[in-house]
């Protein structure tokens, strides 16, 4: 018979939880290989193990059970936390925490996991690495100018900063050359197409194609908006509340930046982008929220160039749908 497990990870170990016909059975396992065995003899090929997406702590095991034939879902933990409120559970440990994501995943049925490319999942780490080159170069080049602008500044200080800075720019450039290198190697042609849109670079065509794992992971345009976070958020309720409209923000904030910045430039070199702006821009809309529907229409543009597999041509005339 099969069984939902939901698990429940940390660093050092893994609480597992599942229903069986005397009760709840509970087991806290070693987050390693050799956790990972003593797990797999306790399951059988028709179940499904539920867990959050804990950082990176989850990602071995879930290759583990993937690769045994093992279904696997990753849940969003804002989702398994919306569902603890929902049942109003208010302590909160490892052990009830497995049992919630059992509890979980008996009820909703989460989809399967599936594991990404080795390629997809070095870029992302790439990307992560560079937003931390990024913070520290900040960081760095904030406190030298204090410094500076301070009038007294230690010789020895000013040396190491400017040392600092030096090779966080360099290892930044390196990083940023190798990871278009391997966008390159691996999705050239959706690389090169999303470059044909004006208004989208290459580091804007890389950061795509990462989180749609190369548009294979969304079915429509709509899903990847929502998916980024720039969907429109109404809040409004009977005649006495009706909150300002804005976007989500719900997903992931890099790529959300990046687009905003992609739309400062697309207003004037795409044309769909430069008549959506005038026209906006008519009715007395905002200039952040221009450049919010600027980066929409770069989304649907990005979506559609990858899907049909052309280069951007802005005197396409799409076809009528009947």
């Amino acid at each position: 018979m099969s069984k939902v497990i939901g698990i429940d990870i940390s660093k050092a170990t893994f609480d597992v939880c599942f229903s069986e016909s005397d009760g709840w059975v509970h087991k806290v396992l070693s987050n390693d290989s050799k956790g990972f065995r003593a797990f797999y003899k306790l399951l059988t090929p028709a179940d499904h193990c539920v867990m959050e997406a804990s950082g990176p702590y989850y990602l071995q095991l879930a290759l583990f059970l993937s690769q045994k034939g093992v279904g696997v879902s990753v849940v969003n933990p804002v989702v398994i936390r919306r569902f603890a409120q929902m049942k109003l559970i208010r302590a909160k440990t490892d052990k009830k925490d497995a049992r919630l994501i059992a509890e979980y995943g008996i009820q909703e049925s989460p989809k399967l996991w599936k594991a990404e490319d080795e390629s997809i999942m070095h870029m992302k780490q790439m990307f992560t690495a560079l937003q931390g080159i990024s913070r520290q170069l900040h960081i760095s080049c904030r406190q030298l100018n204090a410094f500076m602008s301070s009038g007294v500044i230690c010789p020895q200080v000013k040396r190491t900063l400017n040392s600092l800075i030096k090779t966080l720019r360099l290892k930044k450039e390196q990083l940023e050359k190798q990871l278009f290198q391997l966008a390159k190697q691996h999705y050239k042609e959706s690389f090169e197409r999303l470059q044909s849109i004006p208004g989208i670079g290459p580091k804007t065509a890389t950061l795509l194609t990462v989180i749609t794992h190369d548009f294979t992971k969304f079915e429509n345009s709509r899903q990847l908006i929502a998916y980024i976070g720039l969907s429109p958020r109404v809040y409004q309720s009977g005649i006495s509340v009706k909150g300002k409209g804005h976007i989500c923000k719900m997903g992931n904030s890099l790529i959300r930046k990046q687009l905003y910045l992609c739309s400062w430039t697309a207003k004037f070199c795409n044309r769909s982008c430069r008549e959506m702006y005038k026209r906006l821009k008519s009715k007395g809309k905002p200039e952040r929220v221009i450049k919010i529907a600027i980066a929409n229409k770069l989304l649907k543009q990005a979506f559609s160039i990858a899907k049909s597999g052309i280069h951007f041509n802005e005197n396409h005339i799409p076809k009528p749908c009947f």
